[in-house]
């Protein structure tokens, strides 16, 4: 009750919330001279062992948890039959009373929330802690706009295999909740990333994805249900955000980021790009930003189009007497195939078909392969971000895998780049998986760097990245060869 001291320390001074559970309260801390929040088991649950230890246990984990996005643990104990733990005041509100009273929040300010989330449930995973009910209720927003989570009470310890919630029992929100738990599944780090997922959803639509007339419907939406695109909910979301909250919603778990820590870097990468010019920002709904005044673009092609029915003239007789000179002379005619002389190499076509990581954990994007080679500039592979320039003792390196559907002699492989200054070196081997050997120099590369093969005779080639460009990843954009 307001007004009640407990353990002889900590005064109640106003009910904050109220849970199936506790009650969390806004304290005065006697002895320190601080506020404080309590949160207070109640009674009715003091003589449930299980639910005693389920708070004990909520008391122990977070404990460990020392980060600037958790809510830190001061002190737990038991006073007069109560349960109780007092946590680091967070003077503000929750992130449901955010959205509730702004409604769909700017894409960049989401970026920023969940990237400060991801982090902070990054690092309970690194203490082999899942949160298992995250959602916006549980992450307080202090008074200078950062999040803080909050509210392990259901959290669970990886390493246990007997607890008080077995595999089969169901707990968690029900607007928040995986597919593995609401079919009763054990959970692994990447029941977080799904729920962290939705709240980046309702954050962006002001809408959770699923909705029903009761718990058990919406929980069965979230097992055999996809969400509505979010692009058809909010045109203005770039499609790189849109994707990574897509991923995070796949029902299949290994189908998500494969861990926190990529989720995090992920939307750190879809906050670089919008932190550019509006010119540099990625696409919005398959339209490029406009790059320069139109008005000059429009009336140079107006002068150049003046002069077309000419240049079109002069192309083909110069065309023709290209092929009666090749004729002539014992050249190749254009269109032929094969590299004679001082011309271009014929273009070969490959594919981006996967990550090479041999030191790393395997998670380098590489389902993102392909689109280093689609042909489009504004779609990309890109590696995980990393803390060094250099990847020094942590790994020889990584690389983007290319196929050229067949055996051949490459002579040169050109790459762009919105990231440059990194270091690479293109290796080729006949498997996907290796072994690669070096068939260039190593080079930095600027926004376009071509390498110029030794023509090792090869299936398959990597682009070998030894050095990280300053903002410590690599965005590849598009690769071409001859």
């Amino acid at each position: 009750m307001v007004g009640e001291v407990i353990d002889e320390r900590y005064e109640l001074e106003e009910l904050v919330d109220h849970g199936g559970m506790s009650s969390v309260y806004r304290g005065h801390d006697r002895l320190l001279e601080r506020t404080v929040a309590l949160k207070v088991l109640h009674a009715h649950f003091g003589d449930d062992a299980e639910y005693v230890e389920r708070f004990r246990r909520e008391a122990r984990a977070v404990a460990q948890l020392s980060h600037p996005h958790i809510v830190t643990v001061i002190d737990r104990g038991s006073s007069d039959g109560h349960q109780f733990i007092v946590f680091e005041y967070v003077d503000g509100e929750n992130l449901k009373q955010l959205v509730e009273r702004t409604g769909p929040m700017p894409v960049d300010r989401v970026l920023e929330l969940g990237i400060q989330i991801a982090d902070a449930l990054a690092f309970a995973h690194a203490h082999e802690l899942v949160h298992r009910d995250v959602k916006p209720q549980n992450v307080l927003i202090d008074k200078t706009g950062d999040a803080k989570v909050t509210d392990f009470g259901i959290a669970r310890s990886l390493d246990v295999e007997r607890g008080v919630t077995q595999t089969g029992t169901v707990l968690g929100t029900s607007n928040y909740l995986s597919p593995e738990q609401a079919a009763g599944e054990p959970v692994t780090p990447a029941t977080d990333v799904y729920s962290l997922g939705v709240v980046l959803y309702e954050l962006l639509t002001g809408e959770v994805p699923f909705h029903g007339d009761n718990l058990v419907a919406v929980a069965m939406k979230h097992v055999t249900e996809r969400p509505p695109n979010l692009l058809d909910q909010r045109a203005d979301i770039p499609p790189r955000v849109a994707q990574a909250v897509e991923r995070a919603l796949e029902k299949d778990p290994a189908q998500r980021f494969p861990s926190m820590d990529a989720f995090a870097n992920e939307l750190r990468r879809c906050r670089d790009e919008l932190g550019g010019s509006e010119t540099e920002r990625t696409l919005i709904r398959g339209t490029p930003v406009v790059a320069a005044p139109r008005p000059v673009r429009k009336a140079r092609a107006r002068r150049r189009r003046g002069h077309l029915p000419t240049l079109l003239a002069l192309a083909g007789v110069l065309l023709i007497a290209v092929v009666i000179g090749a004729v002539l002379y014992g050249g190749t005619p254009i269109g032929r195939g094969g590299h004679h002389g001082g011309g271009l190499p014929a273009a070969v076509a490959l594919k981006g078909v996967g990550d090479y990581d041999p030191q790393g954990d395997g998670s380098e994007h590489g389902y993102s392969a392909h689109l280093a080679t689609d042909g489009n500039s504004n779609t990309y592979w890109n590696t995980e971000r990393y803390n060094s320039r250099q990847f020094g003792g942590l790994k020889r390196g990584l690389g983007l895998v290319l196929d050229s559907a067949r055996v051949t002699k490459l002579r040169q492989l050109t790459v762009h780049t919105v990231t440059p200054g990194f270091t690479a070196v293109v290796q080729a081997g006949n498997s996907p998986s290796g072994p690669f050997t070096n068939d260039s120099s190593p080079q930095t590369v600027g926004s376009t760097g071509t390498f110029s093969l030794r023509g090792a005779s090869a299936r398959y080639y990597v682009l070998w990245i030894t050095e990280l460009p300053p903002n410590d990843y690599v965005q590849v954009s598009e690769v071409t060869s001859r």
